[in-house]
Protein backbone atom coordinates (compact mmCIF):
# COMPACT_ATOMS: atom_id res chain seq x y z
CA UNK A 1 0.00 0.00 0.00
CA UNK A 2 1.32 3.31 -1.07
CA UNK A 3 2.18 5.97 1.61
CA UNK A 4 -0.47 8.42 -0.10
CA UNK A 5 -3.11 5.21 0.64
CA UNK A 6 -2.18 4.93 3.97
CA UNK A 7 -2.79 8.26 4.64
CA UNK A 8 -5.87 8.62 3.79
CA UNK A 9 -7.37 5.40 5.47
CA UNK A 10 -6.01 6.92 8.30
CA UNK A 11 -7.72 10.27 7.89
CA UNK A 12 -10.46 9.08 10.72
CA UNK A 13 -8.10 8.37 13.30
CA UNK A 14 -6.45 11.62 12.54
CA UNK A 15 -9.84 12.87 12.77
CA UNK A 16 -10.61 11.28 16.13
CA UNK A 17 -6.49 12.50 17.38
CA UNK A 18 -7.93 15.79 16.41
CA UNK A 19 -10.98 16.17 17.99
CA UNK A 20 -9.15 14.83 21.50
CA UNK A 21 -6.78 17.69 21.07
CA UNK A 22 -9.60 20.38 21.07
CA UNK A 23 -11.52 18.78 23.47
CA UNK A 24 -8.98 19.25 26.14
CA UNK A 25 -7.68 22.31 24.95
CA UNK A 26 -11.37 24.08 25.19
CA UNK A 27 -12.04 22.43 28.43
CA UNK A 28 -8.78 22.99 30.01
CA UNK A 29 -8.84 26.56 28.86
CA UNK A 30 -12.26 26.64 30.58
CA UNK A 31 -10.87 25.81 34.14
CA UNK A 32 -8.61 27.50 33.52
CA UNK A 33 -9.91 30.98 33.35
CA UNK A 34 -12.37 29.92 36.16
CA UNK A 35 -9.24 29.27 38.15
CA UNK A 36 -7.46 32.19 36.92
CA UNK A 37 -10.65 34.43 38.12
CA UNK A 38 -10.97 32.93 41.26
CA UNK A 39 -7.14 33.32 42.38
CA UNK A 40 -6.93 36.46 40.56
CA UNK A 41 -9.69 37.99 42.92
CA UNK A 42 -8.48 35.87 46.04
CA UNK A 43 -4.78 37.87 45.44
CA UNK A 44 -6.56 41.41 45.99
CA UNK A 45 -8.62 40.33 49.33
CA UNK A 46 -7.88 42.44 52.06
CA UNK A 47 -7.58 39.54 54.12
CA UNK A 48 -4.33 38.31 54.69
CA UNK A 49 -5.08 34.30 54.80
CA UNK A 50 -7.43 34.58 51.66
CA UNK A 51 -4.17 36.33 49.92
CA UNK A 52 -1.48 34.02 51.60
CA UNK A 53 -3.78 31.16 50.51
CA UNK A 54 -3.63 32.23 46.99
CA UNK A 55 -0.14 33.01 46.52
CA UNK A 56 0.79 29.81 47.95
CA UNK A 57 -1.27 27.71 45.09
CA UNK A 58 -0.14 29.84 42.43
CA UNK A 59 3.61 29.75 43.60
CA UNK A 60 3.28 25.88 43.70
CA UNK A 61 1.81 25.01 40.35
CA UNK A 62 4.10 28.07 38.69
CA UNK A 63 6.50 26.33 40.39
CA UNK A 64 6.28 22.60 39.49
CA UNK A 65 6.05 20.65 36.30
CA UNK A 66 3.01 19.94 34.17
CA UNK A 67 4.67 17.31 33.00
CA UNK A 68 4.89 15.57 37.08
CA UNK A 69 1.31 17.24 37.54
CA UNK A 70 0.06 15.60 34.93
CA UNK A 71 1.36 12.24 36.02
CA UNK A 72 0.84 12.70 39.66
CA UNK A 73 -2.79 13.14 38.80
CA UNK A 74 -2.95 9.97 36.33
CA UNK A 75 -0.50 7.50 38.77
CA UNK A 76 -0.97 9.01 42.58
CA UNK A 77 -4.31 10.01 42.72
CA UNK A 78 -5.35 6.97 42.23
CA UNK A 79 -3.44 5.49 45.45
CA UNK A 80 -5.25 7.98 47.18
CA UNK A 81 -8.99 6.67 46.53
CA UNK A 82 -9.42 8.93 43.61
CA UNK A 83 -9.40 8.09 39.99
CA UNK A 84 -10.11 10.64 37.05
CA UNK A 85 -10.57 9.49 33.26
CA UNK A 86 -7.68 9.90 31.53
CA UNK A 87 -9.09 13.55 29.48
CA UNK A 88 -10.14 14.24 32.98
CA UNK A 89 -6.16 14.24 34.80
CA UNK A 90 -5.26 16.14 31.36
CA UNK A 91 -8.46 18.66 31.84
CA UNK A 92 -7.43 19.62 35.83
CA UNK A 93 -3.74 19.31 34.91
CA UNK A 94 -4.11 21.85 32.50
CA UNK A 95 -7.01 23.98 34.28
CA UNK A 96 -4.24 24.23 37.47
CA UNK A 97 -1.10 25.15 35.39
CA UNK A 98 -2.44 27.55 33.30
CA UNK A 99 -5.13 29.04 35.48
CA UNK A 100 -2.17 29.87 38.30
CA UNK A 101 -0.59 31.74 35.61
CA UNK A 102 -3.42 33.24 34.51
CA UNK A 103 -4.24 34.64 37.93
CA UNK A 104 -1.36 36.80 37.68
CA UNK A 105 -3.35 38.54 34.36
CA UNK A 106 -6.39 38.86 36.18
CA UNK A 107 -4.56 40.27 39.24
CA UNK A 108 -2.06 42.77 37.28
CA UNK A 109 -4.66 43.90 35.01
CA UNK A 110 -7.00 44.38 37.90
CA UNK A 111 -4.60 46.73 39.66
CA UNK A 112 -4.00 48.46 36.27
CA UNK A 113 -7.39 50.49 36.19
CA UNK A 114 -6.81 53.97 37.41
CA UNK A 115 -7.41 54.51 41.17
CA UNK A 116 -9.77 57.64 40.17
CA UNK A 117 -12.14 55.35 38.29
CA UNK A 118 -12.54 53.03 41.65
CA UNK A 119 -12.72 56.49 43.59
CA UNK A 120 -15.32 57.99 41.17
CA UNK A 121 -17.46 54.65 41.66
CA UNK A 122 -17.18 55.09 45.02
CA UNK A 123 -18.50 58.81 44.79
CA UNK A 124 -21.40 57.73 43.37
CA UNK A 125 -22.21 55.51 46.44
CA UNK A 126 -21.51 52.14 44.14
CA UNK A 127 -21.45 48.99 46.05
CA UNK A 128 -18.15 47.05 46.06
CA UNK A 129 -20.17 44.51 43.93
CA UNK A 130 -21.29 47.27 41.15
CA UNK A 131 -17.95 48.87 41.33
CA UNK A 132 -15.85 45.61 39.63
CA UNK A 133 -19.14 44.58 37.51
CA UNK A 134 -20.03 47.95 36.22
CA UNK A 135 -16.55 49.71 36.45
CA UNK A 136 -13.77 47.88 36.76
CA UNK A 137 -13.57 44.57 35.44
CA UNK A 138 -14.74 46.30 31.59
CA UNK A 139 -11.55 48.38 31.54
CA UNK A 140 -9.70 45.12 32.90
CA UNK A 141 -10.93 42.59 30.21
CA UNK A 142 -9.55 44.12 27.63
CA UNK A 143 -5.91 43.65 29.08
CA UNK A 144 -6.50 40.10 29.87
CA UNK A 145 -6.99 38.40 26.61
CA UNK A 146 -3.70 39.40 24.54
CA UNK A 147 -2.13 37.68 27.43
CA UNK A 148 -4.45 35.20 27.61
CA UNK A 149 -4.21 34.24 24.18
CA UNK A 150 -0.67 33.45 24.44
CA UNK A 151 -1.54 31.14 27.25
CA UNK A 152 -3.98 29.68 25.20
CA UNK A 153 -1.73 28.89 22.63
CA UNK A 154 0.69 27.44 25.33
CA UNK A 155 -1.54 24.96 26.49
CA UNK A 156 -2.84 23.62 23.37
CA UNK A 157 0.75 22.87 22.33
CA UNK A 158 1.24 21.07 25.99
CA UNK A 159 -1.64 19.02 24.65
CA UNK A 160 0.76 16.50 23.14
CA UNK A 161 1.94 15.48 26.68
CA UNK A 162 -1.65 13.34 26.86
CA UNK A 163 0.18 10.96 25.21
CA UNK A 164 2.50 10.14 28.03
CA UNK A 165 -1.33 8.94 30.07
CA UNK A 166 -2.39 6.87 27.30
CA UNK A 167 -4.46 9.20 25.48
CA UNK A 168 -4.08 8.94 21.98
CA UNK A 169 -4.42 12.94 20.64
CA UNK A 170 -3.69 14.08 17.22
CA UNK A 171 0.06 13.85 17.87
CA UNK A 172 -0.27 10.47 18.91
CA UNK A 173 -2.24 9.44 16.00
CA UNK A 174 -0.23 11.01 13.65
CA UNK A 175 2.99 9.63 15.25
CA UNK A 176 1.09 6.15 14.77
CA UNK A 177 0.82 7.17 11.13
CA UNK A 178 4.52 7.77 10.92
CA UNK A 179 5.46 4.86 12.23
CA UNK A 180 2.96 2.83 9.93
CA UNK A 181 4.11 4.30 6.78
CA UNK A 182 7.75 5.42 7.27
CA UNK A 183 7.07 8.82 5.72
CA UNK A 184 8.27 10.94 9.04
CA UNK A 185 8.64 14.21 7.02
CA UNK A 186 4.98 13.98 5.31
CA UNK A 187 3.82 13.26 8.68
CA UNK A 188 5.98 15.47 11.19
CA UNK A 189 4.36 18.39 8.16
CA UNK A 190 1.16 17.83 8.46
CA UNK A 191 0.98 17.65 12.31
CA UNK A 192 3.03 21.16 12.09
CA UNK A 193 0.19 22.37 10.14
CA UNK A 194 -2.49 21.16 12.22
CA UNK A 195 -1.11 22.55 15.06
CA UNK A 196 -0.38 25.89 13.48
CA UNK A 197 -4.14 25.93 12.00
CA UNK A 198 -5.78 25.71 15.57
CA UNK A 199 -3.24 28.39 17.17
CA UNK A 200 -4.01 30.66 14.48
CA UNK A 201 -7.75 30.33 15.13
CA UNK A 202 -7.78 30.72 18.54
CA UNK A 203 -5.30 33.68 17.62
CA UNK A 204 -8.45 35.49 15.57
CA UNK A 205 -11.17 34.30 18.23
CA UNK A 206 -9.20 35.94 20.90
CA UNK A 207 -9.08 39.04 18.65
CA UNK A 208 -12.29 39.20 17.96
CA UNK A 209 -13.36 39.25 21.97
CA UNK A 210 -10.67 41.88 22.67
CA UNK A 211 -12.33 44.07 19.76
CA UNK A 212 -15.89 43.79 20.98
CA UNK A 213 -14.45 44.58 24.41
CA UNK A 214 -12.74 47.32 23.47
CA UNK A 215 -15.48 48.89 21.24
CA UNK A 216 -17.60 48.81 24.27
CA UNK A 217 -15.29 51.13 25.57
CA UNK A 218 -14.77 53.50 22.45
CA UNK A 219 -11.57 52.01 21.99
CA UNK A 220 -10.11 51.30 18.61
CA UNK A 221 -10.09 47.64 18.34
CA UNK A 222 -6.11 47.25 17.20
CA UNK A 223 -6.78 43.59 16.98
CA UNK A 224 -4.09 41.19 15.09
CA UNK A 225 -4.64 38.80 12.87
Amino acid sequence: MSGFTEFTHSLPSVGAGLWVTVQATVLGAALALLIAFVLGFMARSRRMLVRGTSRVVVEFFRGTSLYVQLFWLFFALPILGFKLVPLACAVVAFGLNYGAYGSEVVRGALDAVPRGQREAAVALSMTPWQRMRLVVLPQAWPQMIPPFNNLLIQLLKCTPLMSLITISDVTFQMDQLRSTTGDTATAYLLLLAIYFVLAYALTLAMNGLEAVAKARLGQPAGGRA
